[in-house]
């Protein structure tokens, strides 16, 4: 029988054990992948530690993980475009970590994108495409990016800046060089944020992109000079302040910019950074580097 990763009940790393499962069935507008990648996202910490209950019911045992890409081995009887030894990438129904897993909404991969990064670009590519696409940023204009150098920040950044944006992200000291690398001007954490950022940007900022979740959208407020130019994907305090959040809401999606960003990230105009791969049996382990926010890009893990 195939594995997959499994927990029974909430906690810690420690309750992700390697299991045998059955092969899953893909329905009729569905296909199945021999999976070669599976990203590890932090929303499958969040689930795991049962801080996403409400949202997510927990049905147990339950198979984390969202973001996978793989060979296609089966297909739904609707499915049209796709078929048997495809390569494709997708967000998962029912779990990616695993040997098998089903996907709703395949995209073709790439001959020239890795494995690693497709499976790492369904969640935070069409996150940070959807932002920008809800801002609708124009040439010239200013956009301040909170955790610049985390996965959807460090995409955000690139897909503005390539679109004649000015671009101010702030990160941790030890990322500066990295953000200043994507074209923004960096700026660090902390004390000071609000002055530092207008040094960096004495123009203005015309909007924020909150990705980071720090408790920073009062300082974001007024620096775009009211909410209504903030967006958060990480502060459930949005409302509080009359700022959009986004992400919660299935219908909210940008799926159709998934084909373009494999694109990019093929030909190297779009840089998705790998942290660490894993073996599929030791994803306790990487979900210890999760807690404890020891990653540098994107976690993988490998069947």
């Amino acid at each position: 029988m195939p594995s997959a990763i499994t927990y029974t009940r909430f906690g810690g790393p420690e309750v992700l054990v390697l299991s045998e499962v059955e092969v899953p069935r893909p329905a009729a507008h569905e296909v199945r992948v021999r999976v070669r990648a599976v990203s590890v996202n932090p929303i499958d910490a969040k689930i795991r530690r049962g801080e996403l209950a409400g949202a997510f019911p927990a049905e147990f045992p339950i198979t984390p993980g969202v973001d996978v890409a793989g060979v296609v081995d089966a297909v739904g009887d609707a499915v049209g475009g796709t078929a048997v030894g495809d390569e494709v990438f997708g967000v998962a129904t029912g779990g990616a970590y695993a040997q098998y897993a089903v996907l709703g909404r395949p995209v073709a991969k790439p001959q020239g994108l890795s494995w690693e990064v497709a499976a790492s670009l369904a969640t935070v590519g069409e996150t940070a495409f959807r932002a920008l696409r809800h801002l609708d940023l124009r040439s010239g204009q200013t956009l301040l990016i909170h955790g610049a150098a985390g996965s959807v920040g460090a995409i955000a950044v690139q897909l503005a800046t390539a679109r004649g944006v000015t671009v101010v992200g702030t990160a941790g000291a030890a990322d500066q060089e990295r953000v200043a690398g994507y074209g923004a001007g960096a700026v660090v954490y902390g004390d000071g944020l609000i002055e530092r950022v207008r040094a960096a940007a004495p123009q203005g900022i015309d909007a924020v992109l909150d990705t980071s979740g720090a408790g920073v959208l009062p300082e974001s407020i007024e620096l775009a000079g009211g909410p209504e130019r903030v967006i958060t994907l990480a502060d459930m305090n949005a409302a509080r302040y009359g700022v959009r959040f986004t992400g919660m809401d299935p219908a909210d999606r940008a799926t159709e910019a998934l084909p373009e960003l494999a694109e990019l990230a093929a030909a190297g105009e779009l840089d998705v950074p790998i942290w660490r791969t894993y073996p599929l049996a030791e994803a306790a382990r990487a979900h210890a580097d999760l807690d404890a926010r020891r990653y540098r890009g994107k976690i993988i893990l490998v069947p």
